[in-house]
């Protein structure tokens, strides 16, 4: 029963698929996690693209809307794609994830500085910088907000308290 026993405490058969069945789950949570960082990624290189080529767009022409339509839908129809007669997407962002601001700095001569954000096109035609204004510069930023929800949630690790990711890209351009 000895000599038994000590064969059995030699025996390698077997040592393998232990040593595999306690690695796996370390190596699979790392691809999942690998893959989904990565559509995360992803995602918000798609935004990024979509905020500049509707400045892009803008610098080209602003058709028959204003500029601030134009902005938001070129912004849509970058980020979703666009259907086979032309027409664009409608998922997954909307126009209610598009912001398009206004900004106008004012510089006096002494050097001092201020800025002003406007949310309409109409609040940012009516301002002015006021007297005694040496420079003036104006800017147009597009700003695309979104949500990402991964594949397999970690809530410890997540931004929100519901388990997505938020995701956010900015593109701008000097007017004047």
């Amino acid at each position: 029963m000895i000599a038994h026993r000590a064969s059995l405490a030699r025996d390698q058969r077997g040592a393998a698929v232990i040593e595999l069945a306690m690695v796996a789950p370390v190596l699979a949570l790392t691809v999942i996690g690998i893959v989904d960082m990565s559509n995360a990624f992803s995602r918000k290189l798609a935004l990024e693209q979509g905020t500049q080529r509707a400045i892009e767009k803008i610098m080209q022409t602003t058709e028959t809307s204003t500029v601030q339509d134009t902005l938001t839908n070129e912004a849509v129809c970058q980020v979703n794609g666009v259907n086979s007669d032309g027409s664009c997407k409608t998922s997954p962002i909307t126009a209610s994830n598009v912001t398009v601001s206004w900004r106008r700095e004012c510089t006096d001569s002494g050097g001092a500085m201020t800025a002003t954000t406007y949310t309409t096109s109409t609040d940012f035609d009516a301002g002015a910088c006021g007297s005694g204004t040496v420079t003036e510069a104006n800017y147009i930023q597009v700003r695309i907000d979104d949500v990402y929800t991964p594949l397999f949630p970690i809530h410890f690790a997540a931004i929100n308290g519901d388990g997505t990711y938020h995701l956010s890209a900015t593109a701008g351009m000097r007017t004047k």
